[in-house]
């Protein structure tokens, strides 16, 4: 089976080496030229391609030809941008995209989205993938349009899954807040996953999906502990010989629990990283 991954950066590359490992043929993609090397180094077959909000680069045909599956793991990049000035930037991308693969011999679709589609409330609420959605940045509400274009094409099934906060071993919010001061909602629940959870986690829908042909789906990714942002990071901070953070105990903390069950009873999926 041969896979396409839109995005060969901190998960899309040591994804695609991993899916190598097991047998996959992979075509990657990079904006990068000075990553081409490293990928096809690596046996990923390389794609320079960029994709705007109007036009995408014209190896795109090639870069989908006789894949079955395209993983699409590109940020959203909205940080900066505001409710009221905004623009559907993020949208638009994935618009110009749907006609290339419309066209193509994929037939499933992998998107990494964000927890960020879910509403951080002061009641600290368990949200599941069947809670009403009504994200509070411009992130969030784009990438619920973008997973709405994808899981009502008609031309393929299309796999959802909401990653929490990315960690890894070269990885760590604690590393912006350490010695910072006044930092909001210490009584918060984290919603992290490890680097190593996120692969094997498109590994085994991956690995399910060459059994049955399931239609769409929708999964949350976060590891099953929920410390409070104060504990985890003042915790973290010790452990890495960093300066202790410092929270604003004043105000009432807001945030949520991101609920991770169906993906652990649907695929049987157990987390590997709990020690985060």
């Amino acid at each position: 089976m041969k896979v396409s991954i839109l995005g060969c950066g901190w998960i899309g590359f040591p994804l695609a080496k991993k899916l190598i490992e097991i047998g996959f043929e992979v075509k990657g993609s990079t904006t990068s030229e000075n990553k081409l090397d490293l990928l096809k180094s690596n046996n990923i077959e390389p794609y320079l391609l960029e994709l705007s909000e109007t036009k995408v680069s014209e190896c795109i045909s090639d870069f989908l030809y006789n894949s079955d599956i395209l993983i699409i793991d590109i940020p959203p990049g909205l940080r900066k941008i505001t409710e009221v000035t905004s623009e559907k930037t993020f949208v638009n991308k994935i618009k110009t995209l749907l006609p290339f693969i419309e066209n193509s011999s994929i037939n499933k679709v992998i998107f990494i989205s964000s927890t960020s589609v879910y509403t951080d409330t002061d009641s600290i609420p368990t949200v599941t993938e069947n809670t009403v959605l009504h994200p509070d940045t411009e992130s969030g509400r784009q990438l619920i349009e973008a997973e709405n274009l994808l899981l009502n094409n008609s031309h393929f099934t299309s796999t959802i899954i909401r990653f929490g906060g990315l960690v890894g071993e070269d990885r760590n919010p604690i590393r912006m807040l350490a010695g910072k001061t006044n930092i909001p909602n210490p009584n918060a629940p984290i919603n992290l996953i490890h680097q190593q959870d996120c692969i094997e986690i498109i590994c085994e829908i991956l690995k399910q999906n060459q059994h049955d042909k399931a239609g769409n789906e929708v999964f949350n990714a976060v590891a099953p502990i929920h410390p409070t942002r104060k504990n985890y990071y003042t915790e973290k901070a010790k452990q890495l010989h960093l300066i202790t953070p410092l929270f604003n105990e004043n105000e009432t903390s807001i945030g949520k629990i991101v609920s991770s069950k169906k993906l652990e009873t649907i695929l049987g999926y157990r987390f590997i990283k709990l020690n985060l």
